[in-house]
C-alpha cells in the first residue's frame, strides 16, 4: 500500500466510524492532508469538543490527547502512537509541586499547558505560549511560579516585571538546544531573512530574534509578511509546512536539530492501524483528575486565553 492508498483507506475509515482526526501541526505532512483539524494543541483540544463526532484520533503526544479528554470527557479519545511523550510534560510529578506549594503557600501555580493532566490537578491556571502574557497580567497575585519551561517563564518575566515569576529547570530539550550562536550563523547566512523563534528557546536566541511567538503565530506572520525569507526557529516540519503554503518564499532551519522524536514517532501507518482498530490507546482519567485538571484550564478560559 502507497501513502496516497494508505490516504484514501483513512478517509474511507474515519468517515465509516465517524472518527475525527486531529493532528499538531508538528506532525509529517501526509498526516496533516488527511486531519479534520490542524494547528497548537489547546487549539485542538477546543475543536475537538466542538465537533459532532465521539471519537477523537490524535496525532501528537499524550499530554495533548489528556487535553482532549478533559474538555470532551464524555467522548472517546485515542492517541495513535502510545509511546509519543512528551519530555517537558513529564519532568516534574505532582508531589514536587505539592512540596512548593506547601514551602510556599501565598504562589499562585501557572502551568503551561504543556504539562500532563496529573500534574494540572495542582495548579492554578493553565497558559498556552500565546496566551501566556495575557493571562499572568491578569493574576492579582504578584508571586507566581511558572511551570515547567523556564524559558517561557523567563519571556513572560521580562514583559510582566511587576511580577515576581519563580522558575523551575524545566523546558522543551529540542527547543532549548539551539544556541545564540547558531542563531548568528544563521543570521549571517541569510541577511535578507526574518529570525521568527519559538519562546521555548533560551532568552539569547529570543533575544535574535525579529519575531517571537507560538506556532501557529509563527506561521501566520510568515504567511501574511510582505518579507520573502524567513529563518523558522520551532520544529523543522514548520520550515516544511509553510513551504507549502506559500512556494513564493524561502524557509530556512534554524537548527538541523529542532526534530521532535516524539512527534516524529507517529506515522501514516499509525494513523491507519487506529482508524481500523488494531493500534492506538484509549486515554482513560479518572473523574477527580477530569474534574481537578479542568478547574486550571476553566480559570485561563475564563481569563480570557
Amino acid at each position: 500500500m502507497n501513502m496516497k492508498e494508505m490516504q484514501a483507506e483513512i478517509l474511507r475509515l474515519k468517515k465509516e466510524k465517524d472518527i475525527c482526526i486531529l493532528a499538531h501541526s508538528y506532525q509529517a505532512h501526509e498526516i496533516l492532508e488527511i486531519a479534520d483539524y490542524t494547528g497548537d494543541s489547546f487549539a485542538l483540544s477546543k475543536l475537538a469538543a466542538k465537533a459532532p463526532n465521539q471519537t477523537m484520533l490524535l496525532c501528537g503526544v499524550r499530554f495533548m490527547a489528556e487535553t482532549v479528554k478533559i474538555l470532551s470527557p464524555e467522548k472517546k479519545v485515542l492517541l495513535s502512537n502510545p509511546i509519543a511523550g512528551c519530555p517537558m510534560a513529564e519532568q516534574f510529578d505532582k508531589e514536587a509541586i505539592l512540596r512548593f506549594q506547601a514551602e510556599n503557600p501565598s504562589c499562585t501555580v501557572v502551568a503551561y499547558i504543556n504539562t500532563t493532566a496529573e500534574l494540572k490537578t495542582v495548579c492554578d491556571v493553565c497558559v498556552t505560549s500565546s496566551s501566556a502574557i495575557q493571562i499572568v497580567s491578569k493574576l492579582k497575585n504578584p508571586d507566581i511560579l511558572f511551570i515547567p519551561d523556564c524559558n517561557l517563564g523567563s519571556f513572560v518575566a521580562k514583559k510582566l516585571p511587576d511580577k515576581n515569576i519563580r522558575l523551575l529547570q524545566g523546558g522543551c530539550p529540542v527547543h532549548a538546544a539551539v544556541t545564540a550562536e547558531q542563531a548568528a550563523k544563521a543570521k549571517a547566512a541569510h541577511p535578507d531573512a526574518l529570525l521568527l523563534v519559538h519562546p521555548e528557546c533560551v532568552p539569547a536566541v529570543a533575544e535574535a530574534a525579529d519575531y517571537i511567538g507560538s506556532t501557529s503565530g509563527i506561521m501566520d506572520f510568515a504567511v501574511k509578511s510582505d518579507c520573502k525569507e524567513f529563518i523558522i526557529g520551532t520544529e523543522n516540519s514548520i520550515a516544511e509546512h509553510l513551504q507549502y503554503l506559500c512556494p513564493d518564499k524561502k524557509f530556512y532551519l534554524l537548527s538541523k536539530s529542532l526534530i521532535c522524536q516524539d512527534m516524529k514517532a507517529t506515522t501514516l501507518a499509525d494513523v491507519l492501524s487506529c482508524c481500523s482498530g488494531t493500534g492506538g490507546e484509549e486515554i482513560l482519567l479518572d473523574a477527580d483528575t477530569l474534574t481537578k485538571a479542568r478547574s486550571c484550564i476553566d480559570k485561563m478560559i475564563e481569563l480570557g486565553g
